[in-house]
């Protein structure tokens, strides 16, 4: 029987808006991941049967189907075809189980699977259009919810609210991520999954850019209190305890455990058990926990087998309210940091997140990882890793 493992994953480092990666295009960017994984593993590129990769803002300089020009421009053969997909926030995730559904089905003996976003170029919503005959949703969909205008930070003010998510509460969750995420860093955690890219200042000179400039050192529960509130005059959200705005991008390498013997590689991990879920589109962002019962009742696994999570630090209140859910252990969520310090450039987050987590789960010896994230629209997939 078929399977499909992970032989490796790479990323960028993730750029705060306007920062480092602002002035590289996008399709650069996914290009450079592209030709490091292949450097890497010693892929000879013709051998890839697709490359799946994940946008949300395909517009300007991510539209056109940024995957396949993604691969002209990394110079791989003209022969290698490209894909893109839009699961919102879980586009890429949504990518490797497409790439793993491929492999298992004989559709695909190796596939590419990952993501890209440049928020700084390419504005979150940027995509919708005016808003003008119901863009994007039309009458019925506006009719159904009563004209609600849907937006995921009201949705998460929500769930804060629903759950009896304070503000000290959220606050303290973000500076955890970031002390993680620094934590991380001067471990030298992140470098076995990076590929340093280089890119141009504003003055026109070149740097090496290798880590993740999001992280915010020193913070305190005073001046986290000090951040307004963002979507609610008294309310609980800021863009303290939110993820950031941010460059990059990511991809892992998908095939079998026979290809990828026959290949002389040595997978990281089986793609285990691969669900997606929907939930309702106005709180939105609900999703993971919905996602992450149907993975372990697929998997037949308990919460307590996973030995580490990543649930994209969207907001604070959506781990927070996920943990609240599903019992699991606050340490052994985004263990390296979340999408609060790191960033969530939405297109490739879901890929980003997936490479520190296998390699989290290698360096540490972890049998099995969980992913989740939640995604607009209302929806979340969730992935089990199992290391190999």
């Amino acid at each position: 029987m078929r399977d499909a493992v992970i032989v490796d994953a790479v990323r960028t480092p993730v750029g705060k808006r306007n920062g480092s990666l602002s002035r590289s295009h996008a399709v650069s960017v996914s290009a450079h991941v592209l030709r490091s994984l292949a450097e890497r593993n010693r892929l000879d590129p013709a051998l890839v049967d697709d490359v799946i990769w994940g946008c949300v803002g395909t517009r300007g300089m991510q539209s056109m189907c940024i995957g396949r020009i993604s691969v002209l421009a990394a110079g791989w053969p003209e022969s290698v075809p490209g894909l893109t997909i839009d699961r919102q926030c879980g586009s890429s995730q949504q990518a490797v189980h497409q790439a793993a559904a491929g492999v298992i089905s004989g559709q695909y003996d190796i596939a590419v699977a990952g993501g890209v976003e440049m928020m700084s170029a390419v504005p979150l919503g940027s995509s919708k259009g005016d808003g003008s005959n119901g863009e994007p949703y039309g009458p019925e969909v506006l009719a159904r919810y009563d004209g609600f205008v849907f937006n995921q930070g009201v949705g998460a003010q929500m769930i804060a609210d629903e759950y009896g998510i304070g503000r000290t509460e959220m606050d303290q969750h973000a500076l955890d991520s970031h002390a993680r995420a620094a934590h991380a860093i001067d471990e030298g955690r992140f470098v076995g999954q990076i590929a340093p890219i280089t890119v141009s200042d504003a003055d026109g000179t070149d740097h090496l850019f290798a880590i993740d400039e999001g992280i915010r050192r020193g913070g305190t529960l005073e001046t986290m209190a000090g951040i307004r509130p963002a979507f609610k005059e008294d309310g609980t959200i800021t863009a303290g305890n939110a993820s950031q705005i941010s460059d990059g991008s990511a991809a892992l390498l998908v095939t079998t455990s026979d290809v990828a013997r026959a290949q002389g590689w040595t997978p990281l991990a089986r793609i285990h058990t691969a669900v997606v879920a929907g939930t309702d589109p106005v709180t939105m962002l609900k999703g993971p926990i919905p996602a992450t019962a149907k993975a372990l009742k697929r998997s037949g696994l308990s919460i307590g087998d996973i030995g580490a999570f990543e649930i994209n630090e969207a907001f604070a209140s959506v781990t927070l309210a996920w943990l609240r859910e599903t019992g699991a252990d606050y340490e052994k969520m985004n263990p390296n940091g979340g999408a609060m310090a790191i960033g969530h450039p939405i297109g490739g987050s879901g890929a980003r997140i997936m490479t520190t987590l296998v390699h989290h789960m290698r360096d540490n010896g972890i049998r099995y990882g969980l992913q989740s994230m939640c995604e607009g629209g209302g929806m979340a997939n969730a992935t089990i890793l199992e290391l190999l």
